[in-house]
């Protein structure tokens, strides 16, 4: 389990960042699905949660067999996909992911707070007992794949003509206002003998990446959304998860059935052949 605290300054006020947070995720998801991965939008609505109020649930299949390392991809059918369901009940909100591979689940839960990152005790009542590591990511200084870098997406060079925001230097969060922190408590189970804790390990690299570039690009893109509105952004979103779905949607010709019934196979061949090895 990692404790994840995402902290950066520049959006200070609850609605600016739910604003730019999800103009990111939607504009994010349309620039990396190509020739037929990516995010596939299946549910987007309000929801009403007893105990949480109003919020928005949205249901997304995330296809990504190529960014798969070689070994789990020895592993997946050509066209694999993780289901992605989230409840957005800001400034609280529940993330769950699951596949069909078998005892495979992330879950995330993620909280807000204008302060450095200094509540140590945030998730005290969700993780009680359970050992965490806590993990600062510096969206200025902690670096990311070299693949997905871009200079106009750096903090450390990029500039906001319209808040004149930008440029951050080593020690930022000390000295800059007004700051918040999101943290995130990443939960990651593969209960596969053999294969848990290189599985477990991968996939908090990648959810760590994740956040570091995603917030990268809402900080570097704040001079396209600083001006919305929710219902403009709500509108953006609708736009682009259509275009996005066109892009993914459009390659895949087998149904939903038929690529979880041949993944299921292929998973539990392989599964059968590291338990019984010389069977």
């Amino acid at each position: 389990m990692c404790n994840i605290k995402l902290i950066y300054f520049y959006l200070g006020f609850a609605l600016q960042y739910r604003i730019g947070q999800l103009y990111m995720i939607s504009k994010h998801s349309h620039e990396q699905s190509d020739r037929g991965e990516g995010v596939e939008v299946v549910q987007n609505e309000p929801y009403e949660d007893p105990n949480h109020g109003n919020g928005q649930l949205t249901e997304k299949r995330v296809y990504l067999n190529s960014k798969l390392p070689s070994w789990a991809r020895a592993v997946v059918p050509k066209i694999f996909y993780v289901t992605e369901k989230a409840w957005n009940y800001y400034p609280y909100t529940i993330t769950g992911k699951c596949s069909f591979l078998p005892k495979f689940s992330i879950h995330i839960e993620t909280k807000y707070e204008d302060n450095k990152g200094s509540n140590d005790s945030i998730f005290d009542k969700e993780a009680k007992d359970l050992e965490r590591e806590v993990c600062f990511i510096d969206i200025a200084s902690d670096e990311i794949p070299e693949r997905y870098y871009k200079e106009s997406e750096d903090p450390k060079y990029f500039k906001s003509q319209k808040t004149g925001r930008g440029q951050l230097k080593e020690g930022w969060r000390e000295t800059h206002q007004p700051i918040m922190c999101s943290y995130k408590l990443v939960t990651v189970k593969f209960e596969v003998w053999g294969l848990q804790t290189r599985v477990e390990q991968f996939v908090h690299k990648v959810v760590r990446d994740i956040l570091l570039i995603g917030h990268r690009q809402a900080f570097a893109w704040v001079d396209e959304w600083y001006d919305m509105t929710m219902d403009d952004v709500r509108e953006y979103e609708k736009n682009m998860h259509e275009k996005t779905n066109i892009k993914v949607c459009n390659q895949h010709s087998s149904t939903v059935d038929e690529i979880e019934s041949h993944a299921k196979a292929r998973v539990c061949q392989f599964l059968k052949h590291i338990a019984h090895p010389h069977t």
